[in-house]
């Protein structure tokens, strides 16, 4: 319970700013006085600043939080989209997951339900999530860190990518724009992306039906390069159009 208050103060500080003791006691249920021994413990890690009435988030935490927010965003479809992913999943299997949301989910199934693959991957979080799943081999791509996903970019990224090739590449992206090009806000990782689906004999898109509409900064695919969709729920017109793109769709129920 107490590292579960940790988070929800985290995830306050991060949305809303510095915030009195009163708002984090309404936000998070708890009492003033719990909440003053929770930021006393806090500030001694690191995590936030106090002062007088109240607390702000650490600078350095501020990048783990907004990460933490992205992937608490749609959990429910997110989760469903993972477990449909992972029904595509056979023992033996190479498969490489990038650093998206989404695909952290199917790296949790993949903790919960193990199966005996060989993992690559660009994300920390993925990483650290199979280190220890049963029958899963693990390999970190090397690189430049970027702290805003925990995720490993860069021409050294770029450069092992060439060496490999998986039979699955589950992999997210920031949004697929109206026209189906898959965008990032991120040049490298935008780069990155682009050479995983190259170095991938089965491409597969997650993404919760929040990712279709708007145009991030910089393309890295058309749509037609994936071979699949795992989503939920789309609005017809959204799922002819991918559908007309040559790539198949699946549509899972997220719970209600």
């Amino acid at each position: 319970m107490k590292s579960e208050r940790a988070a929800l103060i985290r995830r306050y500080l991060h949305e809303h700013g510095p915030s009195s003791l009163a708002a984090l006691s309404q936000a998070t249920g708890a009492s003033l006085p719990t909440l003053r021994r929770d930021l006393t413990e806090m500030e001694r890690q690191g995590l936030v600043i106090r002062d007088h009435g109240g607390a702000s988030l650490a600078e350095s935490h501020l990048r783990e939080a907004a990460f933490e927010a992205r992937e608490a965003l749609a959990l429910p479809e997110k989760r469903a989209i993972a477990a449909a992913a992972h029904a595509l999943l056979t023992p033996g299997a190479t498969v490489f997951l990038d650093a998206g949301t989404t695909v952290l989910q199917l790296a949790r199934r993949i903790r919960a339900e193990p199966l005996a693959l060989s993992v690559f991957t660009n994300c920390l979080p993925i990483a650290q999530t199979l280190a220890e799943a049963e029958g899963v081999k693990v390999t970190l791509l090397g690189g430049a860190y970027r702290p805003e996903n925990a995720s490993i970019t860069g021409p050294l990224a770029e450069a092992m990518l060439e060496s490999l090739w998986v039979q699955h590449l589950f992999l997210g992206c920031g949004s697929v724009a109206p026209d189906l090009t898959l965008t990032s806000a991120d040049e490298s990782e935008a780069r990155l992306n682009a050479r995983m689906i190259s170095r991938a004999a089965q491409a597969t898109l997650l993404a919760d039906p929040s990712k279709f509409g708007p145009r991030l900064t910089y393309g890295f695919a058309p749509l037609a390069a994936v071979h699949r969709v795992i989503t939920t729920e789309l609005p017809p017109d959204t799922a002819a159009a991918i559908q007309a793109a040559g790539a198949a769709l699946i549509q899972t129920r997220s719970p209600s």
